[in-house]
């Protein structure tokens, strides 16, 4: 459905994928750390159909192309996965910092404003790239009125830097949608969630998917449950209906 485009990004050219009527609703996709590759255009034209001009950037640009950095196995199969991560992916997404993921957010938000309506944007965000959605809903309050946070990993820490200290800053509405297999964001980090979620006094969700991994929306790899990955997609479309 979509094309890829370049983007100008804090540090350079950047590539990123969008698809969608210009002129409709604008949803920003982060990624998660396995970055952008076909998985992310089916889930960006997904969301698209609905009615949405989306658009999903390459965030790890400055480590090489997307194509560079893609999986060269079939991360469904037993174990790829695992080696995929072992290859230097936290590496990338640990340099990810918010000193260059907040600068970086700026483009992207120009660049999906550009083509999408006047109106307020939504976000969604997956694995890491929830705390980058997160983010983008208290860097820009007002512009963003719907922020969506799927199988997100360290949302809250004890870091000054912590992306739910994000949340009071935000005027969007929040859905989270969190594994309850998932070692990075264990349940009391989802209470602690809820708390900061519960003083905004503004519409939230804030969910634990039975049976579900973390990365549990990724059909392209092992972790990938139809039942929680297809909730997510009810959820999130709902929230985009309400808030945009």
């Amino acid at each position: 459905m979509g094309e890829r485009i370049v983007v100008r990004a804090a540090d350079g050219d950047a590539e990123a994928y969008l698809t969608g009527a210009a002129g409709r609703p604008g949803v920003l996709l982060y990624v998660d750390a396995i970055g952008l590759r076909p998985q992310i255009e089916d889930m960006a034209d997904r969301i698209a159909s609905w009615g949405y001009v989306v658009l999903a950037p390459h965030v790890f640009y400055r480590d090489g192309t997307a194509a560079d950095l893609a999986p060269r196995a079939d991360l469904r199969a037993p174990g790829e996965r695992e080696e995929f991560f072992a290859s230097g992916v936290g590496d990338r997404v640990a340099a990810l910092t918010p000193e260059r993921s907040d600068p970086d957010s700026d483009a992207w938000l120009l660049a999906l404003q550009e083509r999408a309506g006047n109106g307020p944007i939504g976000v969604t965000g997956y694995c890491m790239g929830a705390r980058l959605a997160v983010r983008a809903g208290g860097r820009f309050p007002g512009a963003v009125a719907a922020v969506g946070g799927f199988h997100g990993g360290r949302l809250v820490t004890d870091d000054a830097d912590s992306p739910h200290r994000a949340i009071a800053a935000a005027t969007a509405e929040h859905a989270f949608g969190h594994a309850d297999h998932d070692p990075s964001m264990p349940l009391e980090q989802v209470a602690e969630l809820e708390e900061v979620l519960r003083q905004t006094g503004r519409p939230y969700l804030n969910e634990v998917y039975a049976e579900a991994p973390h990365g549990y929306t990724m059909a392209d790899t092992s972790m990938y449950r139809e039942a929680a990955a297809e909730r997510h997609y009810r959820v999130l479309e709902a929230l985009l209906a309400r808030t945009l």
